[in-house]
């Protein structure tokens, strides 16, 4: 092909090189890069040509074409670097860069509710728990009915549940779940016995927002079913908890309570951190405040989901995040940990 004979390639690299040599400024040779490299640069085209080259010429002429190519842009980028280090612009850059101090950037907090979220895990994780996962959006049955939630009990009336304006299937009306419950129902139909595991998530509830209800919050509740387990199971599990995460010298007292899944049922309440139990308007001058319900999981559940209650217990609990939260760092509004305010989340 007459365009790419060695006697033109070699006219082209002598001019390549001349016009690089008496080249003077940067905006020069980068003209000089386009020309010969850009898209429609020369020897971009010559390397297109190439392709269409007999076999038997395209090796030798190829070889002198890379030749041509590598030396023409070694060339180029190095006076292109020798301008710039000449630069007066670029040395004051240099010196600038040299002799400034570094920029501090500030760096982001582990928000302090995902804190306490990631320590309940770490505690029940050690404790030889694993951790189940569910759907928030979910159907009335696993919600409700399968936990032995009469279908006249309040927690199912649109004051507190936010039913979804949804096609009713065969397990009833599908809503937003109002308690990380349901996920026990799921993990006693999908394995069977020894089950110990606990179920982190967001739930939903039509709550009046105030200082201490928002209408989606995070619960972390626990299941564990075997033969043979007892309340005082329950009660060492739950204690050890509040200690590693409240301290060791908190106080702690179980209380007699009702929950339709559970029998019987407690809840857990500890020594007010903000009063120290002398009495105040967080713990409502009880000098205790409740942080949890807890029982033994009621025989109907366990026959609801297809296992022996006259051969397994067990025990469940439910926590919220929020509510930990709250004691813990001695927080009297739970709206704060939504509004993205930068004062009071570098406190954590």
């Amino acid at each position: 092909m007459k365009g790419l004979s060695k006697e033109i390639l070699q006219q082209l690299k002598e001019r390549c090189l001349k016009e690089i040599e008496s080249s003077s400024s940067i905006d020069d040779l980068e003209n000089i890069k386009i020309k010969y490299f850009g898209r429609k640069g020369e020897i971009k085209l010559l390397f297109e040509e190439l392709k269409k080259m007999p076999s038997e010429e395209k090796k030798e002429v190829g070889a002198i074409l890379n030749e041509i190519n590598k030396e023409v842009r070694l060339l180029l980028e190095n006076k292109i670097e020798k301008l710039k280090e000449n630069s007066v612009e670029y040395q004051n850059y240099s010196i600038l860069e040299k002799s400034l101090p570094g920029v501090s950037l500030p760096l982001g907090n582990i928000h302090p509710l995902q804190k306490i979220y990631n320590e309940i895990i770490e505690i029940f994780l050690y404790l030889g728990f694993s951790v189940e996962e569910g759907p928030e959006i979910e159907f009335e049955d696993y919600n409700f009915t399968m936990l032995n939630i009469p279908y006249d009990h309040p927690a199912r009336d649109m004051q507190d549940t936010l039913y979804l304006d949804l096609p009713v299937s065969d397990k009833g009306k599908i809503l937003l779940r109002t308690h990380t419950s349901p996920v026990q129902i799921r993990v006693m139909l999908s394995k069977k016995p020894p089950i110990k595991s606990i179920m982190p998530g967001r739930v939903y509830r039509h709550e009046n927002l105030d200082a201490s209800h928002l209408f989606n919050f995070h619960q972390v509740e626990g299941l564990a079913v075997d033969k043979g387990i007892r309340i005082s199971d329950l009660k060492g599990i739950l204690t050890f908890f509040a200690r590693l995460m409240f301290g060791k010298d908190v106080l702690i007292r179980f209380r007699p309570s009702y929950f339709p899944f559970t029998e019987p049922s407690l809840e857990m309440d500890i020594q007010c951190l903000v009063c120290k139990g002398k009495g105040c308007s967080v713990c409502k001058n009880t000098g205790f405040v409740e942080i949890l319900g807890c029982g033994m999981v009621h025989p109907q559940v366990l026959y609801n989901v297809g296992l022996g209650y006259e051969d397994y217990t067990g025990f469940a609990f439910g926590l919220g995040v929020e509510r930990v939260a709250m004691l813990k760092y001695r927080i009297d509004d739970i709206r704060l940990f939504y509004t993205n305010d930068l004062r009071f989340l570098r406190q954590f």
